[in-house]
């Protein structure tokens, strides 16, 4: 039997999540938004998939882990297009799109240094002003930070 050479093969995993078209260039803010970076649950990920409406994609697989809404909402930001696969016992029982969130609240850093959420402590609240984009308004100061600028906490 001959071995197709053009498809790799990723294994399955018995439980946990799927994180699927993350825009390729944020698989990383992904990992690091999550905390990935230092759980030891098996992670495996691939950049630069070819996606018929991305171009190219990034996708994470995560064993033994579901995600909290809050969790969701930090992948929302980074990749307001992305899929979740809920995976149980090697079946997907459960497929959400992630939404991006009216308001953000403690995720990310308000670009404005003289902003009362740097200069006392105070946590950070943000409104969506474009979901598209993912562009927040500081409810405060009204600073706009886009997702060139973000900086997460």
């Amino acid at each position: 039997m001959k071995e197709d050479k053009k498809h790799l093969s990723v294994s399955a995993i018995q439980n946990g999540t799927v994180i699927d078209h993350i825009p390729a260039q944020n698989l990383f803010k992904v990992i690091s938004i999550l905390g990935l970076d230092g759980i030891s649950n098996q992670i495996t990920f691939g950049s630069n998939f070819g996606s018929e409406k991305m171009g190219r994609k990034a996708i994470v697989k995560i064993a033994d882990k579901y995600f909290e809404r809050d969790e969701i909402n930090r992948i929302a930001i980074v990749a307001p297009n992305a899929k979740l696969n809920i995976i149980k016992d090697y079946e997907v029982v459960e497929k959400m799109v992630v939404e991006v969130p009216k308001e953000i609240r403690g995720i990310v850093r308000c670009m404005n240094p003289k902003c009362i959420t740097n200069a006392e402590g105070i946590g950070t609240r943000f409104e969506v002003a474009d979901k598209a984009s993912v562009t927040l308004r500081c409810c405060y100061c009204e600073k706009i930070t886009d997702p060139d600028h973000m900086e997460f906490l």
